[in-house]
Order: structure tokens, then C-alpha cells, then sequence
């Protein structure tokens, strides 16, 4: 069960947003990621439990920022309940999407997941439902992942389990930006905002 913390930063010009410290590991359903985040000062800022299915879909979501909370899964695409801070209004909606993403890591890993992409097969396009802090107001976004290699690496005397790299290339189709997201089983290794601090076990592999 790996476990660590990420820093996230603007990938900008890198002002400090905060930690996710964090546990996750696959079972019975798929996969399922849980995270406490801090602000800058190491504050609470909120948190993120996500739950895959064995197909790399949303089971189940439950995101905290700010004290607003989504629940969430998928349904008809997909579908979620957004509460406001005083807990007296809540908006229910739908969209024809594939899945979640917001700026936690572990969307990355689902979206990863989800695909199950071949290294060097075509980019596949994906609609997904961003939910982003401070608000997690939802909107819809077109990316383009594509597996461009993977690599794996010998292993150390500490752990004798060789670790496999996969570098995807990620593209915004609204903007044409691009940016690269390396994961070696579920957890990131690297991606734009986001540095792997301290990872206290190896990562978990997906059958």
C-alpha cells in the first residue's frame, strides 16, 4: 500500500498551493486513493477519497475544499451531488463524460487506468469533469493521452522489485498545450504541479 506525500504548486510559476498526503492501494473493486490536503501553512484544506471500479471507472468520489463537497460516480456518464460551505443548497448534475479529474494526482492514475494505453499506440481522446479548488465548480474538458514510452528501471538493493515507468504525453485539445505525466504503477512520479515528496512503500502494480 504505497503512501507518501505530493507538493503542488501553480505549474506556472510554481507558487506553493500544498500538500496531499496520501494512501492507496488496488482492491476488491479496482483501486481506491485517499488523501488528506494541507495549505502552505499546514492548514486543512480538504480532502479526496476515490474508488475505481475494475474497468478504471469512478465507483466513487467524495471530494472536501474550502467546505464544499462533491459526491460523485459513474452514472449515465457521470453524475454528482455539489453541497455549498452552509450545507443548505445542494446541485445535482450529469454530463457525458468519462470520468473525474481535478488537481489531485490520483486522476491522474484513474485517467491512466481508464484508458489502458499501449506504448506507441494513437493518442485516444477523453472527456472528462474537472473539479478544481477552491469551489470545485464543475466543467467539462477534452484532453488527448498518448503512452509515449516505458521503461523499466533495476532494481535497488532495498527493494528487489524492478519499477516500470510509463511517460504519457497530455493534450489539452482546447489550448493545444501539452505537458508530460510520468506514473510507475499508481503513483506520479512527476507531472506539471506536482512533486512526489516521500513515498514510504513501492508503488502498486495493476493486474
Amino acid at each position: 500500500m504505497p503512501r507518501g506525500h505530493y507538493t503542488l504548486h501553480d505549474p506556472y510559476d510554481r507558487t506553493p498551493l500544498g500538500e496531499e498526503h496520501f494512501h492507496c492501494a488496488p482492491g476488491p473493486s479496482g483501486w481506491r486513493y485517499v488523501a488528506q490536503t494541507r495549505t502552505p501553512t499546514g492548514d486543512h484544506a480538504g480532502s479526496v477519497d476515490l474508488t475505481l471500479d475494475g474497468l478504471g471507472r469512478p465507483l466513487r468520489l467524495e471530494l472536501h475544499a474550502a467546505s464544499w463537497r462533491v459526491r460523485g460516480g459513474a452514472l449515465d456518464g457521470v453524475t454528482w451531488v455539489r453541497t455549498d460551505p452552509t450545507g443548505e443548497h445542494a446541485d445535482e448534475g450529469n454530463a457525458p463524460a468519462h470520468a473525474f479529474t481535478g488537481t489531485s494526482p490520483a486522476f491522474l492514475v484513474a485517467t491512466a487506468r481508464l484508458l489502458r494505453l499501449a506504448p506507441g499506440a494513437p493518442a485516444v481522446r477523453v472527456r472528462l469533469l474537472a473539479l478544481t479548488p477552491p469551489v470545485l465548480a464543475p466543467r467539462t474538458v477534452d484532453q488527448s493521452w498518448a503512452l509515449v514510452s516505458r521503461e523499466t528501471h533495476a532494481a535497488e538493493d532495498a527493494d528487489p522489485t524492478p519499477l516500470t515507468v510509463d511517460a504519457y504525453r497530455v493534450t489539452a485539445l482546447d489550448t493545444g498545450e501539452q505537458h508530460t505525466v510520468h506514473l510507475a504503477g499508481d503513483v506520479v512520479l512527476s507531472a506539471p504541479g506536482i512533486e512526489l515528496e516521500d513515498l514510504e512503500s513501492p508503488p502498486s502494480t495493476f493486474p
